[in-house]
């Protein structure tokens, strides 16, 4: 891995003072933040930069760092020294989010991690490591991951298991998920020990899956509500008539009563997404009028315009 000096990112000696350590930090981030930055490598340079503050900024985290020496230069292969994890320095990351920066935190870069841990976001975190007594532990908690999958409404109906894969390249890995039945849209299931690997001794992170169900071609889903919309003749809806209801359970037979109008909704109660209590369905009316496109049907559209009274518009 290569050794980055992180004097020389900032473009300070290193004697400098934290003052002009903010202030070359504060003139490096207006440069290269990718808001409004020109520089055709203005993000990895904005990263650099913040990666170097977080570490010169911190007394501890900087001592430990000088520690490794001012004989390494920018591009040489960094080997972490013997004796680095034995404790003896304790870094805790900034008290908010984003650190004094006030940016958010990217992740850091590998030489970073082997020295401090996987990238410092803010919070409660805990890094023990450096030099000083020998055979203390180096300990640290895995980070946790988030990440979103996309299922079909049958499968959050029915819940069940399901292998997926995480990461990229060489990095991807395939594990099983068990999908509850009911689960709904923006939940989150939670895979513990499947996040970030630790250090040490510490615990790995959990593993995050933010729920997406993808549209179906028949329902509409609302939380745990579906809502169908039931395509009828007119007779039928007219004189009323039983008609089988597809529902994510199955076919059901349904009651539609004589008089039925276009937009009616009825309700399949329970028949939406499992729950406590589970969701309805709600199936909406549309009557369908077949077309006159022969004699025959021109002739009984023709009968029942002169025999029926009926004017659609007598309210407008």
């Amino acid at each position: 891995m290569e050794y980055r000096d992180y004097y020389q990112v900032l473009g300070v000696t290193r004697t400098a003072s934290a003052d002009e350590i903010k202030k070359a930090y504060r003139k490096l981030a207006r440069k290269f933040h990718p808001d409004v930055s020109k520089e055709a490598n203005a993000e990895e340079r904005f990263k650099q930069v913040q990666e170097a503050y977080e570490v010169l900024k911190d007394p501890e985290k900087r001592a430990a760092y000088d520690q490794l020496g001012s004989n390494w230069k920018a591009g040489d292969q960094f080997r972490r020294p013997p004796g680095w994890d034995s404790g003896g320095f304790e870094f805790r990351s900034g008290g908010q989010r984003g650190g004094s920066s006030g940016f958010e935190q990217p992740d850091f870069s590998d030489f970073f991690s082997s020295l401090f841990g996987a990238g410092v976001r803010g919070g409660s975190a805990d890094f023990r490591g450096g030099f000083g007594r020998a055979g203390a532990a180096y300990e640290r908690g895995g980070q946790d991951h988030e990440a979103q999958i996309e299922i079909d409404l049958e499968e959050a109906y029915q819940g069940g298991p399901r292998m997926i894969q995480i990461g990229e390249g060489d990095r991807s890995r395939t594990i099983r998920v068990n999908i509850p039945p009911g689960v709904t849209a923006g939940q989150k299931i939670r895979l513990a020990g499947q996040g970030g690997a630790s250090l040490g001794r510490g615990k790995a992170g959990d593993l995050y899956l933010d729920i997406r169900i993808r549209p179906h071609r028949l329902f509409k889903l609302e939380d745990r509500n579906v809502t169908l919309r039931l395509p009828l003749a007119p007779w039928e809806a007219a004189l009323g008539t039983l008609v089988k209801v597809p529902t994510l359970g199955g076919s059901v037979e349904m009651r539609i009563p004589a008089g039925s109008q276009s937009g009616k909704t009825l309700r399949l109660r329970g028949r939406g997404l499992p729950g406590n209590p589970p969701g309805d369905q709600y199936v909406e009316i549309a009557i369908v009028v077949p077309s006159a496109d022969t004699p025959e049907a021109k002739a009984l559209y023709e009968k029942m315009r002169s025999e029926l009274s009926f004017d659609p518009r007598a309210d407008l």
